[in-house]
């Protein structure tokens, strides 16, 4: 017998055709099978199944992403279109700062959510291909014939590689529009447009494979070169964005370019990197470094794997903040559960290390010659829990992430009272360590560089970052642009106070 439904004219129930349940049910179901596939598409574009199992078709090691990017686009075409001859006049950035205006303006009126959830617009530069491609071919051509070694015996191009943040963000940003993942940033190719500009100079390749001289000669030419143009000369580069990972890159010409945005590993306010007023968080921004080792697959994140309470392996020796190494090996080498190694260069020292850390519960982060190392991302990407032991580390996306989730920080004072940092690693309950494991395994994605770059990778988070420091920018550029000269100093904003680690809570 046919359902019935009521009409409320008649107060009365009528039969209804088994026709119409069945068109209902078609269209119920068609429905359903529309908000799953949104649901799914979503999913697959929006986050990683699994931060664990990272897809195939996606590259995450710098030589292999390299090799295919030279294959792809061994030199640009347009390599030079920005070149300049002599010094752009003033009003040549007069016209440029008009024309950035009107476009700002049109944009203030026209986007309701600008600046605040707008995508960022980068301009590009096309330097002349001896500042980008011609770097990259150096450090291809050489990474299978070479075993260089720095001064303190790390593999030269293991270095390049861990600073190799200048590569991958560069890579994604020219990318075809149709092949970007990222949506918070866009290219632009016209400078009036822009709301960023990105100077793709790679600095740390030059510095550690080119003769000393010749590197400073190309330094010296990059600098003219960017000096010379007219966005530069209009805000004196404060809405530039310059890669300098490796402390020691770009030493020489610093200071010519100290009001533009760095991307760095650390502030190392100790002196000894950077002089006083070339870096501070509210201009720069830490970038993580390229983790040396592989990532840990779900299986050997087992709390049931690892027996080892905490692993430590690297230069034991180190100068400025990095002394307080051999004293924390003085008072832990021998205890049980700690496992202290001298580091070695090479694919030996690279099992070693990863042996190690998957082995282990926490993982010793001391300082070394600046605040930070990779050894922090090589522990993240094997599941180790960090134990930080640096009083004054910036950590990159510090904005975004809470790192109390994922390591644990520890004064160096404590640190180094005898039987103090056993007592207190021993002292963790066994539900946060899972907690942090887990944690630990959700973070990891923050961390990992690939092309194409990936959304809430290290590359997106980078934007994000630079997104909320775009009206401070924009603030000083203006404020330096109409302050009469002599009638007052121009705040910088430069003061700021060390960053410290102050014993409090696990979480």
């Amino acid at each position: 017998m046919a359902g019935r439904h009521y009409t409320a004219a008649s107060g009365t129930f009528k039969p209804r055709s088994p026709a119409l349940f069945l068109l209902l049910a078609l269209l119920a179901l068609t429905l359903l099978f529309y908000i799953f596939s949104i649901s799914t598409s979503s999913n697959s574009t929006g986050k990683l199944i699994s931060s664990r199992s990272p897809n195939s078709g996606i590259d995450y090691s710098f030589v292999t992403s390299l090799e295919k990017f030279l294959t792809k686009s061994p030199r640009s075409a347009t390599a030079g279109e920005d070149t300049v001859s002599g010094t752009t006049s003033v009003e040549d950035a007069r016209k440029l700062d008009d024309s950035i205006w009107k476009n700002e303006n049109q944009r203030l009126y026209d986007e309701p959510i600008y600046p605040a959830f707008s995508p960022l617009k980068v301009y590009v530069y096309e330097m002349p291909a001896k500042f980008t491609y011609d770097l990259l071919w150096l450090f291809h051509n050489t990474y299978k014939e070479t075993s260089n070694l720095t001064s303190n015996g790390s593999p030269v191009h293991r270095l390049i590689e861990q600073h190799s943040i200048d590569y991958w963000l560069w890579a994604d940003l020219i990318a075809p529009e149709s092949e970007r993942l990222l949506k918070n940033v866009v290219r632009v190719h016209k400078q009036e447009e822009a709301d960023l500009f990105y100077i793709p100079f790679f600095t740390t390749i030059s510095f550690f494979l080119m003769e000393k001289q010749q590197c400073k000669a190309l330094y010296r030419e990059a600098l003219k070169w960017v000096m010379g143009q007219p966005a530069w000369n209009r805000s004196e580069g404060r809405d530039h964005i310059l890669p300098v990972h490796h402390p020691w890159s770009f030493k020489s010409v610093r200071k010519f370019m100290k009001k533009a945005i760095w991307l760095l590993p650390d502030m190392d306010s100790t002196g000894n990197w950077y002089k006083p007023g070339q870096v501070y968080l509210e201009k720069d921004l830490i970038l993580p470094y390229v983790a040396n080792l592989d990532l840990c697959d779900a299986k050997c994140l087992s709390s049931s794997r690892r027996t080892t309470l905490l692993f430590f392996r690297g230069r034991l020796k180190r100068n400025a903040g990095g002394k307080i190494r051999a004293k924390l090996v003085e008072e832990l080498r021998g205890a049980d559960g700690v496992s202290i190694e001298e580091g070695t260069a090479g694919e030996g020292g690279k099992e070693a290390a990863q042996s190690g850390m998957r082995k282990s519960i926490f993982c010793l982060n001391p300082a070394g010659d600046t605040p930070s190392s990779a050894r922090l991302f090589d522990a993240i990407v094997s599941g180790c829990i960090p134990i930080i032991v640096s009083d004054e580390l910036e950590l990159p996306f510090e904005g975004i992430l809470d790192y109390r989730k994922i390591a644990l920080f520890v004064s160096s004072s404590d640190a180094l009272q005898p039987g103090w940092l056993l007592s207190f690693l021993k002292s963790v309950s066994t539900a946060q360590i899972k907690e942090m494991q887990a944690n630990l395994d959700k973070y990891v994605r923050h961390f990992l560089y690939s092309h194409p770059a990936q959304p809430l990778g290290p590359e997106d988070l980078v934007w994000r970052m630079m997104a909320g420091k775009l009206v401070n920018i924009k603030l000083h550029t203006r404020r330096s642009q109409r302050v009469v000269k002599g009638s007052r100093s121009v705040c910088t904003c430069e003061c700021r106070s060390p960053n410290a680690t102050s014993p409090g809570p696990l979480s």
